[in-house]
């Protein structure tokens, strides 16, 4: 790299883990000009800075070209096939199975309603209002 780095840069570590998990470019067509670290150097940028896609500093690739990529990385599962290879390479690193067996799920984090609160009581809510629901998914 011949530009000053930033923050947000991937080191030549994480680069050569998330090299894999980028799509190759599309055969037959014109060659990729861009340079694709470069590209997720300036994604990262964004997402870290929180800056507009158009306040991209000049000395990486020009905005649109940048947001057309993660766009397409979205629709493709890019960063969903990132995003589980770095969990199982962590997950073995502490000797974990590399995919997790069972998951929790928060009754504060899950939207269920966008009513609030109940509709009247009725004697059937009354009976029921104090149980618990238990949950227990099997390991495989």
């Amino acid at each position: 790299m011949s530009r000053k780095s930033y923050s947000s840069d991937l080191t030549d570590g994480q680069w050569a883990r998330i090299a894999p998990c980028l799509p190759q470019a599309k055969p037959g067509g014109r060659p990729r000009s861009v340079d694709m670290r470069e590209v997720l150097n300036a994604i990262y940028y964004v997402v870290r800075s929180g800056c507009a896609w158009r306040l991209i500093p000049h000395d990486l690739p020009h905005w649109r070209t940048v947001y057309g990529y993660f766009r397409a990385f979205n629709a493709s599962g890019v960063w969903k096939r990132i995003h589980d290879t770095l969990r199982e390479r962590v997950r073995r690193a502490h000797g974990r199975k590399p995919t997790p067996s069972a998951a929790i799920i928060d009754s504060q984090s899950v939207k269920t309603t966008e009513k609030g609160g109940s509709g009247g009581m009725t004697p059937a809510k009354r009976s029921t209002e104090g149980s618990a629901i238990s949950w227990s998914i099997p390991s495989v």
